[in-house]
């Protein structure tokens, strides 16, 4: 059965913590919401494949390999395959990640 999202209301924010919501997932990858309180954010880490954030509101900062990036609500950004990123919450966000596995 195929369901229909609006994915900023689809997860919640919860004071001083990070959420997240698994879409989908399978083999090839996955798609997971997440909602961030002001000042969370996930420390500098790699991932083995690409991944992709859409900003769905709020602001953060996204590092990636030491450059910052401010992002706002519409706007994606791609964080290479084994290239170190970070992410903080500027303002309380939301995000959708996409991880698509080569």
């Amino acid at each position: 059965m195929e369901t229909v999202l609006t994915l900023k209301d689809s997860i919640d924010y919860s004071s001083g913590a990070t959420v997240s919501k698994i879409i989908t997932k399978n083999k090839n990858g996955s798609t997971t919401l997440f909602s961030f309180d002001q000042g969370q954010n996930l420390s500098e880490h790699t991932a083995p494949f690409d991944a992709s954030v859409l900003i769905l509101e709020g602001t953060c900062e996204i590092s990636i390999a030491g450059e910052p990036h401010l992002l706002s609500e519409g706007q994606l950004i791609t964080m290479p395959a084994n290239v170190s990123h970070a992410l903080e919450a500027v303002s309380p966000f939301k995000m959708l990640l996409i991880m698509i596995r080569e």
